[in-house]
């Protein structure tokens, strides 16, 4: 494909998505199912305004008793040009064969003439909130709708009102999915067929926001509200361990991990971004998680923490030291430090980690506070290459310094009267509570020194289920917990 685009003073090549390779491959089926004839190349005008050329090849042609074509297969190889792509290079296949007869296609629209089905290799969506609703192929809707069109043109192009069934197909898409997100976002079974544009650029961001968004909706239509995000891996380590920490290996402990591990949003570089989603998206509550070198930089208002889009990890450790009293000589070897590890060590050595950290976790609670849309409420946890917790913004607890859980009802005035108790929230206390304390705390409502959210029995069922906490139930009425 001859498009290009610079990135990072490099010329790279755009290729073509598994969506558009789909779409070709459906064009040429098509047009060998209903004409007998097979071109070297197809052409189609994809989304972004592109013209993209493919030759179809591996063709697989199926005959009736008379010699006529009862389906007809072939593949477009996915060229990513100079993207990283898990897929690239892999063969999409389509199927063509026809659904039925004249008598059951009256109308001309492609959508009632044209049946996309998923073969071996297409993922099976598992969960609600993705593009598909859960059962059907991950097929994209802009993919489907591309697909849809070119076989639809060639049924026209030829005069042919027949139903089509086209079954989509990549015999390599098993092998291939355990490279991507779809087993995190809960698709099973094989790749997706994406593509908004049809186009491919290399090294976009795009793809992996898209991915981020996903993840997000499938959590959210699974009734949570509360969204915890890490960069990478390390961070999503570094959380797990701290959670779950001092607790006894058990089989139950093991599949609390896992629920937890698969919860986690991998946002990557866009940490702002992903902070805009959460709050389009309505989540109330927001974690991020990671290492002091990536979230760091948030002490400086860099929410693309990218080493291209900005840096300043040791100006802001510097910056925040000098705040918690650090002398000068102090502050060169910070300014000289190769790492933010080795900034940290020199920090501690002097005695002034916990002022340089709380300053640190100030900064970042400010400029995570004033990214978050309204209603989100965000909190940051920032850690060591060794795991050790090196600061956190006001509102985080550990689980283990939680003393109380609780759901209780805010018309605390309305006591015993099971129907008219108002708004039921969750709430988690670091201190035991009695009556007269849960009572004050209602009256007083919203508590400044615990952490609450809005009650639902998805919310709930998550607590207890993943966090094996026992729940204290106040002013709740008929609610059962």
């Amino acid at each position: 494909m001859d498009a290009y685009i610079y990135q990072d003073k490099k010329k790279l090549r755009c290729g073509y998505t598994t969506g558009a390779c789909a779409a070709l491959a459906a064009k040429s089926a098509v047009r060998c199912l209903v004409s007998d004839t097979r071109r070297e190349e197809e052409t189609i005008l994809v989304p972004g305004g592109l013209l993209v050329r493919a030759k179809p090849e591996d063709w697989r042609i199926s005959r009736d008793k008379e010699g006529r074509i009862r389906s007809a297969e072939c593949a477009v190889k996915k060229d990513a040009g100079d993207d990283h792509d898990a897929t690239d290079g892999i063969l999409i296949y389509v199927r063509a064969e026809y659904a039925g007869d004249a008598s059951k296609a009256e109308e001309p629209d492609s959508e009632k003439l044209v049946f996309i089905e998923g073969g071996e290799g297409i993922g099976r969506v598992t969960k609600a909130g993705l593009d598909q609703p859960p059962g059907e192929a991950a097929i994209n809707s802009v993919p489907r709708r591309m697909i849809q069109e070119e076989a639809f043109k060639i049924l026209e192009e030829y005069g042919v009102r027949r139903p089509l069934r086209l079954t989509v197909s990549a015999p390599e898409g098993v092998r291939i999915a355990e490279k991507t997100f779809n087993p995190v976002l809960g698709i099973e079974g094989g790749i997706s067929i994406l593509g908004t544009s049809g186009i491919v650029k290399p090294m976009s961001s795009e793809a992996l926001v898209e991915t981020i968004r996903a993840q997000l909706k499938v959590l959210y239509f699974e009734g949570r509200r509360t969204a915890a995000a890490v960069p990478g891996n390390l961070g999503a380590g570094y959380l797990t361990d701290y959670v779950f920490c001092g607790q006894e290996s058990t089989q139950r402990k093991e599949r609390q991990i896992k629920r937890f591990s698969d919860s986690l949003v991998i946002c990557s570089n866009f940490i702002g971004r992903t902070v805009d989603m959460a709050g389009e998206l309505g989540f109330s509550g927001f974690l991020l998680a990671g290492h002091i070198g990536k979230l760091g930089k948030l002490g400086n208002g860099i929410m693309d923490t990218h080493s291209r889009e900005g840096d300043a990890r040791l100006d802001t450790l510097l910056s925040c030291a000098l705040e918690a009293g650090a002398d000068r000589p102090l502050l060169l070897k910070i300014r000289r430090s190769n790492t933010t590890e080795e900034a940290i060590e020199q920090i501690e050595a002097a005695g002034f980690l916990p002022g340089t950290m709380e300053r640190l976790m100030e900064r970042i609670g400010e400029y995570l506070g004033r990214r978050a849309p309204l209603g989100l409420e965000t909190e940051a946890m920032v850690f060591d290459a060794s795991g050790r917790l090196l600061g956190k913004t006001t509102h985080s607890f550990k689980w283990e310094e939680i003393a109380e859980t609780g759901a209780a009802g805010s018309k605390i005035l309305n006591k015993g009267n099971p129907n008219k108790t108002g708004t039921v929230y969750i709430y988690f206390s670091p201190t035991a509570l009695d009556d007269n304390e849960r009572f004050d705390m209602m009256l007083k409502w919203p508590p400044k020194d615990k952490l609450y959210l809005r009650y639902s029995e998805a919310r709930l069922n998550f607590i207890k289920t993943v966090c094996g906490m026992d729940i204290v139930g106040y002013n709740i009425g008929k609610l059962k917990i």
